[in-house]
């Protein structure tokens, strides 16, 4: 039966739950032994695998163009008809598995999965769920059409990030102040989905028996490592250990700009003066020497790069109506990653399709796991695959290495890169701390204009080197920007983890570079067959996120800026 499954995506885009139905039929009414679990979990991970890239392909095809009616439609269609029953349906899988009491080879982590999976199980949720990825779907509508008239052209907001690192300060001030403008104007509208996926959520976590949300969540992101308790020292920890690296980042870009204060627009501008660096005109030049760039790491990486080059499974430039961000997703029937990202011609964009590249080599190296149960990676790991590819390649960022820059900007580039680094670890805690007390307060939160004052507040314990005098509305409104606090609730502080994950595993490589590497590529192909840690001790890393090791990883950063800056 399972011979008959089609692979074409154009085919499977259209298909119903009618469609779908009877596979999981066949394998929830199957009479499954120790011995035929093999065939169980072959035929389970094809459906599942085809549902799943059902889902990918028209999420990826609606994100592509936001104003896109037909793509929103069978998105749309989707979501109401084929992913609930589904949801449901691999509930009844995993309970069927986890009753016959057998573990498979390599499959610990996944049954622990599937246990917790079965605990939460509501099927009241489903309705919810689906509700909530529309809101989501609303969310990107509003950021993607977020356009402003600048020099007699419509742009979009993010078309403005090369006007903040320009040297002339009125005319950032400008384009920060037109770009802030617009997306007030939208705060209302925001808000009020806000108050949308709060009763969501909140009835989510009450109908799966728990007292908050977030207890709620931990257990949906499968976080057995460590606990909220732990995240709020997290941020204790980054208050001690890097705000007053930061303060030092800061201090040194207001002494160079020869400023009393360092207000918000002054924040990418190259504080020596120095044009903002231009690393390509075209997306295809960036394809080009990013694929270079591989090769020159690790030949294996060079291939993967080129697959999704050939395979047009990259959409890297900004335009309108294109949902807002950057992500790498899989195509899991295919076993091929796609990246989408809003390339405008700046070093971020570089940074950004080496970090989403980190995700897709996760996709290619983990493809051998036969079982798609085994592919389900902690965040807190797949965001080291692609902070640590940020690392790995910083090496070649130079022309004469395959790259794009002069010796002089390749090491400048690092450097920025670098104090965005430490820069980014409290920003991470502001974000984070907000979600923390967002759903542990739920009535109060609710309300936009709490959240206003609570980000406020979060933002000068975290980033006090801003200076918002007279910016007040811009200020409050941080969070409404931030995609990550609306459409994926408390994923954020695996970036923060996992941060500490990359330098290590890039400390590793400024010793031995070949070793590292091989240890990366090792790590990323155990999928998720064991622990966070021992992910972590597979790459050369430690899981941790005290002050100790903070301050380790700050240490080397700032030895290394300070040799890079001579």
């Amino acid at each position: 039966m399972f011979d008959s499954l089609p692979v074409d995506p154009e085919v499977l885009k259209h298909w119903t739950w009618a469609d779908f139905e009877p596979y999981y039929q066949d394998l929830v009414q199957r009479n499954i032994t120790s011995g035929q679990i093999t065939n169980f979990l072959s035929d389970w991970t094809r459906i599942s695998e085809a549902v799943e890239e059902t889902y990918s392909r028209l999420h990826v095809a609606m994100t592509k163009n936001t104003a896109d009616k037909e793509a929103e439609e069978l998105f749309h269609t989707f979501l109401d008809n084929v992913f609930p029953p589904s949801e449901e349906a691999e509930q009844k899988l995993k309970s069927k598995l986890l009753d016959l009491g057998t573990e498979p080879p390599r499959f610990e982590i996944p049954l622990m999965r599937m246990r917790t999976d079965a605990e939460i199980f509501r099927e009241e949720n489903l309705p919810l769920q689906v509700r909530e990825h529309k809101l989501s779907t609303e969310y990107d509508k509003i950021i993607g059409a977020q356009t402003v008239q600048w020099e007699g052209k419509e742009v979009t907001i993010v078309q403005l990030r090369p006007i903040f690192q320009k040297t002339d300060r009125s005319m950032r001030e400008n384009a920060w102040r037109l770009a802030m403008d617009r997306q007030l104007t939208d705060r209302g509208a925001i808000g009020d989905l806000w108050q949308q996926f709060m009763e969501i959520r909140l009835q989510q976590a009450a109908n799966a028996g728990f007292s908050d949300y977030r207890s709620f969540r931990w257990k949906q992101y499968h976080r057995f490592d460590y606990t909220p308790h732990d995240c709020l020292r997290f941020h204790e920890a980054i208050e001690r250990a890097v705000v007053p690296a930061a303060m030092r980042v800061a201090e040194r870009r207001k002494r160079l700009l020869g400023m009393e204060s360092l207000r918000p627009w002054d924040m990418d501008v190259d504080p020596l003066g120095r044009p903002p660096l231009a690393p390509f005109r075209e997306v295809s030049e960036l394809k080009v020497r990013v694929a270079s760039m591989f090769y020159n790491l690790d030949e294996t990486l060079g291939r993967y790069f080129d697959t999704m080059v050939r395979e047009d499974l990259l959409d890297l430039d900004n335009r309108k109506n294109k949902a807002p961000g950057g992500y790498c997703t899989e195509f899991a029937v295919a076993k091929r990653p796609f990246i989408f990202m809003n390339a405008v011609g700046i070093h971020d964009d570089v940074q950004t399709l080496l970090h989403e590249s980190g995700h897709g080599f996760h996709v290619f190296e983990r493809s051998h796991l036969p079982f798609h149960q085994q592919h389900s990676v902690g965040m807190e790991f797949s965001e080291v695959a692609s902070m640590g590819m940020e690392l790995l390649a910083s090496p070649y960022l130079s022309e004469e290495k395959g790259g794009f820059y002069s010796l002089a900007d390749a090491a400048r580039a690092l450097v920025e890169h670098l104090e965005h680094g430490i820069m980014f670890w409290p920003y991470m805690a502001a974000v984070d701390a907000f979600q923390h007390w967002v759903y542990v307060h739920p009535e109060e939160s609710s309300l936009p204009s709490n959240c206003d004052a609570q980000w406020k507040m979060l933002s000068e314990r975290f980033m006090p080197w801003v200076d918002w005098t007279g910016l007040e509305q811009e200020h409050i409104t941080g969070w409404q920007r931030k995609l990550h606090i609306h459409v994926v609730p408390f994923y954020y502080v695996e970036y923060g983890i996992a941060q500490l994950g990359a330098v290590q595993v890039w400390r590793n490589s400024l010793k031995d570079e070949a070793a590292a590497v091989k240890a990366y590529r090792d790590s990323l192909a155990l999928g998720g067959t064991v622990a966070l840690p021992s992910l972590f001790e597979a790459a050369g890393a430690r899981f941790a996120f005290d002050s100790d090791m903070l301050g380790a990883a700050v240490s080397l950063m700032e030895q290394k800026l300070e040799k890079l800056r001579q």
